[in-house]
């Protein structure tokens, strides 16, 4: 076994290939330029003898930045710094049947986490015409949940009505990538099974809420509301 004073001096060995390595240099070199969205990078050749190595690994390195939206051509100005969807390639594996359960499961909870830090932006978002909406969204609901999970589509309609009202696009758009997995986990018995009898708050007193109370009432309502979902990862 080497001695501790050796093993303190050794360094991991990089196993990254140099395309690898060139594209983590690529980024930084922007980065220190303080280059902005619209803003022209160096040529190919000047990037190759920047950085030390041909320009057929520079080519390869700046062709993984453009296919992750991080640069684009331009006619006249060659390649350009872009404003990334940054949901694009994450949306390509947030398929449920290629992640792993602790992946799912942190997917899951997030999901959870994000609508009870919402309050705040509802109650700045809102307007009569969000509440008349929701009211006509869980007219149909039972007034309690009692001894039960809920149903999955009231789940949607309800919550995807919410994420609407906060007027965030990235948190929209999210919503729309996690509820596949969401629905995937509460179905597939990766979760405990739900606890004895128990009463949740509902969507209706939810709406109620957010008409005549405040943000930490909402936010606190809806943590038991979902309490039915953390009950059965963390008990």
């Amino acid at each position: 076994m080497l001695n501790t004073k050796i093993r303190g001096n050794l360094k991991a060995v990089d196993t990254r290939s140099l395309v690898d390595r060139v594209e983590a240099k690529l980024v930084e070199l922007l980065q220190n330029q303080h280059l902005r969205v619209g803003d022209s990078i160096p040529k190919e050749t000047d990037l190759a003898k920047m950085i030390g190595v041909s320009r057929t690994v520079v080519r390869e390195a700046m062709l993984r930045l453009r296919m992750m939206g991080l640069i684009e051509s331009k006619k006249k100005k060659g390649a350009v710094i872009t404003s990334p969807d940054i949901f694009e390639n994450l949306s390509k594996s947030m398929n449920p049947y290629l992640l792993d359960e602790k992946t799912l499961r942190d997917v899951f909870e997030l999901r959870l986490v994000l609508e009870v830090g919402m309050a705040d932006l509802l109650f700045h978002n809102i307007s009569p015409e969000d509440i008349r909406e929701l009211k006509m969204i869980v007219q149909d609901e039972p007034p309690d949940t009692e001894d039960r999970i809920f149903h999955v589509q009231h789940e949607i309609d309800f919550h995807g009505k919410l994420y609407e009202i906060t007027g965030n696009e990235t948190m929209r758009t999210f919503q729309k990538m996690l509820l596949p997995v969401f629905e995937y986990v509460h179905n597939s018995g990766l979760l405990k099974k739900a606890a004895g009898p128990r009463k949740f708050i509902s969507h209706q007193w939810l709406v109620d809420l957010l008409e005549h109370g405040s943000p930490e009432a909402f936010r606190n309502a809806m943590r038991n509301h979902l309490d039915s979902h953390f009950s059965r990862l963390l008990e």
